[in-house]
């Protein structure tokens, strides 16, 4: 078995179809605009795998049995403002899905996008993959999962879609591993002097200075410190939600101005009188880890503290969190940050990668319909049959 990658990224399901294949891809293909994402896939195999881009006229030495991808998924994204089904980022699923089936022809070709490619704002996006896959001989699947349903420390939502050279569709296996615990996950991570991703991810301030969580450690727990907050409590904590369950931002306003804390306590006031109008406030704020978070996105690489130590994480443990392997280095770090959170975590995608396998080698059951949506996360599945619509069994 054989494979290749199509604008992998930083390459999270690349590693997971080379830990699950036991072998690199045969070659990798992009187009303009990923070159700088790919770098640090390019690094980790030391330019010995082939990577050729598109948009310059290169083309695919050889065909595979399997190819995979990971395009921009910010045109279906919750994070998104402008998300739509018409949204131009969608595109790349359609120009690489249109690649692949016409040229390479592979067995398997498969990708990660947003939770919402299997919703109603999705639907316009499925059907025209679908014409394509109809089209070259492809029936086709939606699988719904989270990557705390993997062992890993975040939910994160994640979907992923496959085109099947085949009449029928597989179906997968459920999977289930006991979710990691985020603080614990930090904590495990080895620290090297020689590692040139122990520095400081991006944030070299302290979490204590952080006026919020300043004002839970001296006000609201009489002046506890972080190590000792972190062994309290329960669950991972924004300061934020702390004080909201406790006290209100008017009060917090006069501490915050009491020790000088001006442009905060503003801020306050502001927080205050919108929350008490019924509106709502953004709360990236400094995060404590505990037990899991929401997604390693957003603010979340800048404001999640280290358990135990008055810092923010360093690069590795960052990189740890997306299950990225131990000699993996992110290229200028401050700079690409992004590149790091926009992909699928490593230990997510294996699962599908191993699904795969057992597809090729004849040992997964067979469903005789050409669209499946699979939800791992409900343990149940809905094919399409007779006059049954994409909608019955979009949610």
């Amino acid at each position: 078995m054989n494979y290749a990658s199509i604008v992998p990224l930083i390459g999270g399901e690349t590693i997971a179809m080379e830990n699950v294949f036991g072998k690199r891809p045969d070659y990798m293909l992009t187009f303009d605009g990923f070159q700088a994402n790919e770098t640090h896939l390019i690094n980790y195999y030391n330019n010995e795998v082939p990577y050729l881009n598109l948009s310059e006229g290169e083309k695919h030495p050889h065909s595979v049995d399997v190819v995979n991808t990971v395009c921009p998924c910010a045109g279906l994204s919750s994070l998104s403002p402008s998300a739509s089904s018409n949204n131009e980022a969608n595109d790349w699923m359609y120009t690489s899905a249109e690649y692949v089936l016409e040229q390479i022809q592979p067995k398997v070709f498969w990708g990660e996008n947003a939770p919402r490619l299997a919703s109603a704002m999705g639907e316009p996006v499925v059907k025209r993959l679908r014409k394509i896959g109809e089209k070259n001989g492809y029936t086709f699947s939606i699988i719904k999962t989270k990557s705390i349903l993997h062992g890993l420390s975040q939910v994160r939502d994640r979907t992923f879609y496959f085109f099947w050279k085949d009449d029928k569709v597989p179906l997968f296996n459920y999977h289930y591993k006991p979710p990691g615990n985020i603080a614990e996950d930090i904590r495990n991570v080895e620290k090297r002097d020689d590692d040139p991703m122990s520095q400081i991810l991006c944030n070299d301030g302290k979490p204590t200075d952080n006026p919020y969580y300043k004002y839970v450690l001296e006000v609201l727990e009489g002046g506890i410190t972080h190590q000792e907050f972190q062994n309290k409590i329960e669950k991972t904590v924004n300061p934020m939600d702390y004080i909201e369950e406790r006290t209100t931002y008017k009060e917090v306003a006069n501490w915050m101005r009491e020790n000088g804390y001006e442009s905060t306590a503003k801020k306050c006031d502001r927080q205050y009188h919108k929350l008490k109008s019924g509106g709502n406030i953004m709360r990236k704020t400094t995060e404590i880890p505990k037990d899991k978070i929401g997604a390693f996105v957003g603010h979340m690489p800048t404001s999640l503290s280290h358990p135990d130590e008055d810092r923010y994480l360093t690069v590795r443990e960052a990189l740890s969190l997306m299950k990225l392997p131990k000699d993996f280095q992110l290229l200028d770090p401050k700079r690409n940050l992004n590149h790091m959170c926009q992909n699928v975590p490593v230990t997510t995608a294996e699962w599908p990668a191993k699904m795969i396998k057992k597809y090729l080698e004849g040992n997964l059951d067979m469903i005789d319909t050409n669209y499946l949506i699979f939800d791992n996360r409900k343990q149940s599945y809905n094919y399409e049959k007779n006059c049954l619509q994409i909608t019955d069994f979009m949610v």
